[in-house]
């Protein structure tokens, strides 16, 4: 199924009943979308209420749900993983324990192994060029199959990854020999273990007390979260450096989709797909650009490596971490080779 549908459905049902608060009971979602009837879609994420791709993205789109049903579609949001927890929330959407998911490839090791070839360094260099990656590789049949148990809604780039310690600079690989660095996926998670760096996984909201307690000496991550999770209280050193791209999934219950009347289920397709994920990663690209701004004024120590593959001291690391990534998926008698070159294909075609 092509991915052109609006996520609009959803949410247009949940303002209608009490509008899009986080503080809305979850209640029992009703199955009966007729005509007059309210349908509650429950949406979970991991990110907080204040994040501003929840509040500049998520829950706009959940007004739009409402506005184009008029009122018969209603999406509660839960922010900061109170509904599901961060690597479960695909497959409790497949499941039907929330109607609406996004969670991060990455979270999940193993589940979505073609779409995280998109994460490789190389590949993208903003978040709206790779969202346009995902969505022509899916609507090329190319990773379609990876989300087959739910609706899909959107796939999203995030922009690229950084490398950010409390005071240790990272200069060369050598910088980070024995350094414990959050990881936040497989692709990331074998680049940082070829630089001698020894990675650790977990999610987003995990990192500030893994930070505070030692637990972590430094982390992987995109600007835009640094100051959403208050990650910028506890660093100050930062290495610009793309070697690593996360990417995120927003579905539906299959089920729920499947039993809403036609005229709603348009209501979602229009609102999804493409033009969503454009969007979304259209305020990942600010964010990460506000996000490094901010750092910059706040005194702190940037060290910029803009081309790492053809950094003498960094494109080893790079390319061994991609080609361990490739050969583990390729063991699994998927044909992770073909796919790269089909990302680097749509890569050009998507140019930004």
């Amino acid at each position: 199924m092509k991915i052109r549908t609006p996520l609009g459905i959803f949410l247009a049902a949940s303002i209608a009943m009490t509008g899009c608060s986080n503080n809305d009971q979850a209640g029992g979602a009703s199955t009966d979308a007729g005509a007059g009837a309210v349908t509650t879609l429950r949406f979970s994420h991991f990110m907080t209420a204040t994040d501003n791709i929840n509040t500049e993205a998520l829950e706009p789109w959940a007004k739009k749900i409402e506005a184009d049903s008029k009122g018969r579609l209603k999406v509660e949001i839960y922010p900061s993983a109170t509904l599901s927890k961060p690597g479960a929330t695909y497959d409790a959407t497949a499941k039907g324990s929330v109607d609406i998911g996004m969670q991060a490839q990455g979270y999940t090791a193993g589940r979505f192994p073609l779409t995280q070839i998109v994460e490789l360094p190389g590949i993208s260099n903003t978040a709206q060029q790779q969202s346009c990656i995902l969505h022509n590789l899916y609507d090329e049949g190319v990773i379609e199959d990876e989300y087959e148990d739910t609706h899909l809604l959107a796939l999203i780039g995030t922009g690229q990854g950084a490398l950010h310690t409390v005071d240790k600079p990272i200069r060369t690989p050598a910088d980070m020999k024995g350094l414990r660095i959050r990881q936040p996926s497989a692709v990331a998670s074998h680049i940082i273990e070829a630089t001698g760096a020894a990675p650790v996984g977990m999610p987003a909201s995990d990192t500030y007390t893994s930070l505070q307690r030692g637990v972590i000496e430094g982390l992987s991550f995109t600007w835009q979260p640094i100051q959403a999770f208050r990650l910028d209280e506890l660093i100050n050193t930062h290495t610009n450096i793309p070697f690593y791209n996360s990417t995120f999934v927003i579905s539906m219950n299959k089920d729920k989709y499947n039993r809403l009347p036609d005229d709603l289920k348009k209501v979602i397709d229009d609102n999804s797909g493409a033009e969503l994920a454009a969007h979304i990663s259209k305020v990942f690209d600010i964010s990460n650009a506000k996000a490094m701004a901010a750092a910059k004024a706040k005194g702190d120590i940037m060290i910029d490596i803009p081309d790492p593959l053809n950094d003498p001291d960094w494109r080893g690391p790079l390319m061994e971490g991609s080609q361990h990534y490739l050969d583990e998926v390729n063991a699994t008698g998927l044909d992770a080779d073909n796919v790269y070159e089909k990302a680097k294909a749509a890569s050009s075609a998507c140019m930004v």
